[in-house]
């Protein structure tokens, strides 16, 4: 059987991330003026929420609005988002996947997201805890954080566990978070200063990566691109068909 040769290209994608408004506005100013990897304007990307506010959030919608932005299949929510943000998202940028903490398990956030339940991904933590409230099983699944699986792995900790324990439900593995890892702390890294930060992923099991994989960096939109061109020959080599 010829097995098909994947590409990541289209796989990943840059993201507006941020701590301060100023962030978030820099990264939509420099979508608004680049082109990506193909040349043509940036039209889809991954959205972080869960540092920004509602006031933030508010001003973030408006400004998407008003860009060349068409897509957002992913974003990262925030505990006090209600469902209407969500359904605001899905109408206006075709959003699919939603990811969420195991602490909005612990908290019943969730229950206000009735609706959306099969479109919510959960990323898991790596401190060695997963509440009994925590239920993959009613929600679409995991988006399986790179950086925190590796962390998890070389600790062979519980969170680890939850994930690699369900590793033959492909339906599970839908979207990814994709940050940088330092092996000397065994911690991700959102701030990515050498490629060499992203080379971690070659000894990851091919079960994680997902439809939708999202640059979880506070890089620029401009390095993201760099990030994303590296990324793509290293993953793409690494699921070559067999024999290849």
């Amino acid at each position: 059987m010829l097995m098909t040769k994947v590409n990541f290209n289209k796989r990943i994608l840059v993201s507006i991330t941020g701590r301060t408004e100023k962030e978030w506005q820099d990264k939509l100013n420099e979508i608004n003026n680049l082109k990506g990897l193909d040349g043509k304007k940036i039209t889809e990307i991954v959205l972080f929420l869960e540092i920004f506010g509602k006031e933030q959030r508010e001003k973030i919608y408006q400004a998407l609005l008003q860009s060349p932005i068409k897509s957002i299949p992913l974003v990262h929510i925030r505990h006090d988002m209600d469902k209407s943000e969500l359904q605001f998202l899905k109408k206006n940028f075709k959003t699919k996947y939603f990811t969420i903490h195991e602490i909005n398990f612990q908290h019943n956030d969730i229950l206000k997201w009735k609706g959306f339940y099969k479109q919510l991904c959960l990323e898991m933590n790596y401190d060695n805890f997963v509440s009994g409230k925590v239920k993959v099983k009613n929600i679409d699944g995991f988006c399986v954080d790179l950086a925190h699986f590796k962390a998890g792995m070389e600790r062979l900790n519980k969170d680890f566990g939850y994930v690699y324990n369900r590793k033959d439900i492909i339906k599970y593995f839908d979207c990814n978070h994709l940050n940088g890892y330092n092996p000397d702390t065994q911690k991700d890294m959102h701030t990515i200063y050498n490629l060499k930060d992203f080379d971690y992923l070659r000894n990851l099991p091919n079960f994680v990566f997902g439809k939708i994989i999202a640059l979880e960096t506070f890089n620029s939109i401009k390095e993201q691109l760099k990030f994303k061109k590296y990324l793509t020959k290293l993953l793409n080599n690494k699921f070559l068909p067999a024999g290849r």
